[in-house]
């Protein structure tokens, strides 16, 4: 499929469909990264506990998707590959006795390159996971040090140097604008995803959470804060760099040949169901969107007394608009007008383009076809506000 098929194969900017997804949250870690404000522990020893819940959650919720058919599973964290090939195997088993899959569906699996060991990556490959996603952030040591990441950049070549071997969908997450990263130093990072031959990239800016530990050393000065120009040249780098390798920038972070899209993802752009499983893990049925609690502890004690320990919200009409216009304004499919009129109608639709007005004249967003309304090269790095622009209050 050529780049035109890929986007005109949804010209309404969402899949549709009955199709679902299954997200499997692993909150363990080896050791925290300074940056990460997911939800984690680094102390396995109630990593059995855990997966026993997991397993007991997703039967205790095998209705709740109906009579959609999942498309896709992900295991997210955390750091998934901490687990064993049958602990992964076991979560796979449950879910296929306990919901209807397609017959080739894209099961993701996030690991560190410190895990992915030779052995590691054979008994995958011969697992029914079939896409990996790789935690390599940076192939500069100094860079791995900065952040405190579990691996060096060794491990990180060599991962790949074998996973290559065995998968042919992977995806490689980097992350830009670390201070004291170069211009230079960054292509290099790309052109060695590039040298082996990975087909999707996951890229996101370095940035200063609240409660992590990189913002409290910045707070006292023992790290050098982040600079907004310097992830924007960084930016403008990566959208260049990959359109010559022939990526397709198809989501905001998200850069991927033709037919290496992540579909996991782009159901959650494209407004599809989803079920969380895990402590932290949040869901969505197109209504309501429900979050488990962050803490181990409580998550497991909550399953083992049969509930879920969840929280429930169901969204206004603003806010499922808000949520389409934020969602899709980040992807290259942008936002269906003939979609907001017939879910939302006239007077949203009217709205949305009044709004945007402004933002045409600055060449931030642009409407194609007068269908879709779509993000420019120029806007795309400051999509976020551009969205909350946007938003009905």
């Amino acid at each position: 499929m050529n780049l035109k098929d890929t986007i005109n194969s949804s010209p309404s900017g969402r899949l549709g469909g009955e199709g679902a997804a299954i997200y499997i949250h692993i909150p363990f870690c080896k050791q925290a990264c300074y940056y990460c404000d997911f939800h984690f522990s680094t102390t396995l020893s109630r990593k059995n506990e855990m997966i026993e819940a997991l397993v007991i959650e997703l039967k205790l919720r095998k209705d709740e998707l109906k009579n959609q058919t999942i498309e896709t599973i992900y295991f997210g964290g955390g750091t998934p590959s901490v687990l064993s090939i049958e602990e992964i195997q076991l979560l796979i088993d449950t879910i296929y006795s306990n919901f209807t899959i397609i017959e080739f569906p894209e099961i993701t699996l996030e690991a560190n390159p410190d895990d992915l060991t030779n052995s590691k990556i054979s008994e995958l490959a011969n697992s029914p996971i079939n896409r990996l996603s790789i935690g390599i952030q940076s192939f500069f040591d100094e860079d791995l040090e900065l952040m405190n990441r579990a691996h060096n950049s060794k491990e990180a070549k060599e991962c790949l140097t074998q996973a290559t071997q065995h998968f042919d969908n992977i995806t490689v997450d980097l992350i830009y604008g670390i201070p004291n990263m170069s211009n230079k130093r960054w292509i290099k990072n790309l052109q060695q995803v590039f040298d082996f031959g990975i087909n999707h990239i996951s890229s996101y800016a370095l940035t200063v959470e609240p409660k992590t530990a990189l913002a409290t050393f910045i707070r006292q000065g023992k790290y050098p804060n982040v600079s907004e120009e310097l992830a924007l040249e960084h930016f403008n780098i990566l959208v260049a760099e990959t359109e010559k390798q022939g990526f397709v920038h198809y989501e905001i972070s998200n850069f991927g040949k033709p037919d290496y899209f992540s579909k996991h993802n782009t159901s959650y752009w494209f407004g599809k169901s989803y079920l969380g499983i895990g402590p932290s893990a949040h869901s969505f049925n197109g209504k309501e969107r429900s979050w488990n609690v962050s803490n181990n502890i409580k998550y497991i004690k909550g399953i083992q007394a049969g509930k879920i320990p969840q929280e429930i919200e169901e969204l206004s009409k603003n806010d499922r608009f808000n949520e389409l216009v934020m969602t899709g304004l980040r992807t290259i499919w942008g936002v269906s007008l003939d979609e907001v009129e017939q879910d939302f109608g006239k007077t949203y639709k009217n709205q949305l383009l009044k709004n945007s007005e402004k933002f045409i004249i600055q060449d931030l967003i642009y409407i194609e076809d007068q269908k879709r309304l779509i993000t420019t090269k120029k806007g795309k790095f400051l999509v976020d506000g551009l969205s909350s622009n946007l938003f009905m209050i």
